[in-house]
């Protein structure tokens, strides 16, 4: 192998663990969100409140938006991101509440 095969395979090696620590981040990341949705679930479920707030979807998605330009990620790519985990997390509202 090339020196430079070998400074690109040392650089591609670099660059996938540093993928794979970010991976693992955002599930145990997921993760703690979820119990704090769930959380949220049981509470609305006590309290008679819908399961969905589409105002507070609204603001979070705007907010989201907003923090996916400051970061350079695509807004758009963001909002379908986050509305994916709030039908997720709808759905597990709509469980506490049978």
């Amino acid at each position: 192998m090339s020196d430079a095969a070998t400074r690109a395979a040392a650089l591609l090696k670099e660059h996938r663990e540093s993928i794979d620590r970010l991976d693992a981040i955002l599930v145990y990341t997921l993760g703690e969100r979820f119990k704090r949705t769930q959380a949220v679930g049981r509470l609305k479920a006590d309290h008679d409140l819908p399961p969905s707030d589409p105002a507070r979807e609204a603001q979070q998605i705007e907010r989201l938006e907003d923090l996916a330009r400051r970061a350079d990620l695509d807004p758009e790519f963001a909002k379908k991101f986050l509305n994916f985990i709030i039908a997720e997390v709808i759905q597990h509202h709509k469980k506490h509440q049978e």
